[in-house]
Formats: C-alpha cells, structure tokens, sequence
C-alpha cells in the first residue's frame, strides 16, 4: 500500500489534501491522472446504469436539503457512534474497537495508544452527520446538514421523476454525487475519507417482486465490476447476518474486494422494503403511493438499492493493476489498467529531436487529442519514457523515427501490457486506437 500511495502523488492521481499546511486528516485531492481515471469510472457506470437501460433515469439532487429529510431517513436520531476519548493523550476512539483492553470509563480500561490505565472516558454517543447553518444567523432554526449520503435526495424526488419521465414501476433513479461523513477512525487511504463521492441506483418495484429484482442486481453489479478488469479472485460477495442488517433492511450483500490492508467493502445491494417512501410520506404528509394503471392497486413501492464508492472502486482498480515486473534485469513499475479506464490513451514519442521526427510526432499528437487524451514527451531516453507511461497506465507507447520520416509514414506501436511492438501507418492511428479501446 505504501508504495502505491507514493506511485499515486509522483504520478498525479492522488494528493493529499492541503498538503503545504500539514494536510487535513483522510481528504484526498485528485491530480491530473486521478481525476481522469475516476471520471472515466464515473462515466461508465452512468452510461452503463442509464443510457443503456430504459427502465433508469438519472437526477442530480442538491446536498443541502430540508432538514425534516434526515429526521424521517432516521439520520438524525440514528446516525451515531459511540466514542471514548483519551485523558491523557487526547486520542478519540471507538468505544468498540478492539484495541482497547477493559471497560471504557472503567480504571481497568488501557488506552491503545498511549498505554495508560484508567484514561479512557465513558462512551458518548457523536453524530456523524456535518452541521452548518443555512443563512445569517446562526440559531437552531437555521441548522441543515451536508448529506451523508445521496439516496435520500433520490426518494423525496421519486414522484417528481415518476411523473414528468412517465415511467412506470419497475423503474430507477440514479445520481452520482458528493456525501460527507464526520467518521471517527477514517484511514487506508482514500478508502474511509470524511468527503466522498457515491454511485446510486435506488430501483423501486411492486412488493413481492423485490426478491427477484435484489437477484438481479446483485449479480449485474458484480457482472459489471469484472467488466471494469478487476480479477474475479479478488472479488466476493458478503451477505450481511441479522446482527449486521440495517434497521430498514430485508436483504443486503457487499461486494468486497482483496485490498492490501484485506477484503472490504465498496458496493453494497440493498432490499430496502418500502422503509424510505413510507418514511418521506408520513413527514412531508405528501402521498408517496404508486397506482398500478393495469390492476388500479394502490402500494408504496419497495426499493432494492445499488450504492457503489466512486473513490473505493477507483482505489480497487488501484490496487488491482499495480504490478512490479523484472524485465530485461530491471524492475518494471506498471499500472495495468483497463485501457478503456486508464487515463491517458496513449503517449506520442520522437525517438530523437531532429531530422523531423518533432514535427511529425507534434502532428500526430495534434490529430489524436481532438479524439482521446494523449500526452507528448520528448526528454529522456525512450527507455525512461515508456518506464514513465507504464506507471501512468498509459496502454499505448507511440514512437515517431527515422523510418517514420524518410520512409513509410509508419510509426511504432508498443503495448504497455505485452511490451510487443508493430508498425502502424500514421494516418491509421486514430482508428487503431479507437479499436483497442472500443469496450
């Protein structure tokens, strides 16, 4: 993992967030690679869960929203830890983990940090819910929250999509967008961070139907994460025990992938009854029933939930194509990324600057990035360049030569994964290209 993070800042994917003032604790910062990277995930989920589908239509609710929402979403009475702090050195912990030996408040109680007896408080139960104030003064009137997750925005827009898309249920919303969580012991990177993005899809569907349809999805969610070039070995499902479920819950899996620090979860598929509408509608007082125009019967809709981390799912492809390879005696550091995911597409070299192989290779990146992201190199030996792309992901290295010049036109194709390379005409480059990133 540590070396995967230090790939991530000398690479632009990931930085830390503030970093010239120290930092703040578990906020990541996207560079020019990392932001590309998860757009593209971003992009192929969207177009997977609403383009090509016409059940699903998409929505981009607001992060403020009432704050009668999270009271009938539960949030505000339930969305609480409960944490002990250090006396002596100041650390906050939760009052389950298990590094702590004894009782908590108790004098048999040790600190894992500092390793005192007796510091440790009585747990105190902390909202993981950010407060702020929604116009000039500050009272409790005023009090909204930033959301801590974006489903909610999804149910209390349900009638409004249902009614001007005219779809009928079946059907789904989807949104991708920001949440934020006060959490408590965040770390491993940018898998548990205080401000993250979330993909949803909250399918609604008559009672009764919900069992097939959670079916459904839970086994689509995982065709598609494969689909992203993730090893299915590092892959699994976890049902959660009765212990686990959600107060709201019939039926939940996460997916879990194998990370460095071990498997966890980064998408979940959730049955979540009628709990949400039922909710919404005795709050608001707004009728959130559907009417079935076939049978003319009267229900709340049941929902069957999809909810994947976008930061997760970038940082599992991370994890997945990392590889460390010996070639020619040298160690090779490579990003072996699903090129239809890597960031940049493909890297344009002149072997050498003269003898018109600048002028060529500035042509040919000038006609392939109104098409795809390339980037232009011409420093350092083009050893050094390819060992800088293949930390990249970059899935193509494109080399401009003598023969390109003063023979054929045609330039060196070398493939970051197999490390083979062929002669392509130049002209043919941009639909090269689009046939090995065609997905």
């Amino acid at each position: 993992m540590e070396k995967l993070v230090s790939l991530a800042k000398r690479r632009g994917f990931v930085f830390q967030s503030s970093e010239i003032y120290g930092g703040l604790g578990s906020v990541w910062d996207y560079g020019p690679l990392g932001v590309e990277l998860k757009k593209n995930v971003k992009e192929r989920w969207w177009r997977s869960m609403v383009h090509e589908r016409e059940d699903i239509e998409g929505l981009d609710a607001a992060i403020l929203m009432h704050p009668k929402v999270w009271e009938a979403s539960g949030h505000v009475a339930g969305f609480t830890d409960p944490l002990v702090d250090c006396k002596h050195c100041k650390n906050r912990f939760r009052a389950d983990d298990p590094r702590i030996k004894g009782t908590p408040g108790q004098p048999d109680a040790q600190c894992p940090v500092c390793g005192s007896r007796g510091t440790l408080t009585p747990p105190r139960m902390f909202n993981l819910m950010f407060k702020t104030f929604m116009g000039p003064v500050e009272e409790a009137a005023a009090v909204v929250y930033l959301r801590p997750e974006t489903a909610q925005g999804i149910y209390v827009n349900y009638l409004n999509v249902l009614q001007s898309s005219r779809q009928k249920i079946p059907f789904g919303i989807a949104q991708l967008g920001k949440a934020f969580r006060n959490e408590i012991t965040p770390g491993n990177f940018t898998f548990r961070t205080r401000e993250f993005e979330q993909m949803e899809m909250q399918f609604f569907v008559k009672p009764g139907s919900d069992g097939e349809w959670f079916e459904f999805w839970r086994h689509e969610r995982m065709k598609w994460l494969v689909g992203l070039g993730l090893r299915p070995e590092k892959l699994r499902f976890h049902q959660h025990t009765r212990e686990e479920l959600a107060h709201y819950a019939k039926d939940a899996y996460d997916i879990q992938y194998e990370f460095p620090f071990g498997w966890n979860e980064f998408e979940g598929i959730h049955n979540r009854t009628d709990f949400d509408l039922s909710r919404h509608q005795q709050f608001s007082g707004k009728k959130l029933e559907y009417l079935d125009p076939a049978t003319h019967e009267r229900f709340i809709p049941y929902v069957v939930e999809t909810s994947a981390g976008a930061d997760r799912t970038t940082l599992a492809l991370l994890c997945d194509a990392y590889r460390e390879q010996e070639v020619a005696g040298e160690k090779r550091v490579v990003l072996q990324l699903h090129p239809a995911l890597a960031p940049l597409k493909a890297a344009i070299f002149p072997l050498v600057n003269k003898d018109g192989m600048p002028e060529l290779a500035r042509r040919i990146f000038d006609d392939l990035r109104g098409r795809f992201n390339v980037f232009y190199d011409d420093s350092g030996s083009i050893g050094r360049r390819y060992r800088r792309q293949d930390e990249a992901g970059t899935p193509f290295g494109i080399t401009i030569d003598g023969q390109s010049v003063a023979q054929d036109g045609t330039v060196t194709v070398r493939d970051r994964d197999t490390l083979q390379q062929e002669r392509v005409a130049g002209e043919r480059l941009a639909g090269y290209l689009a046939e090995k990133l065609r997905t």
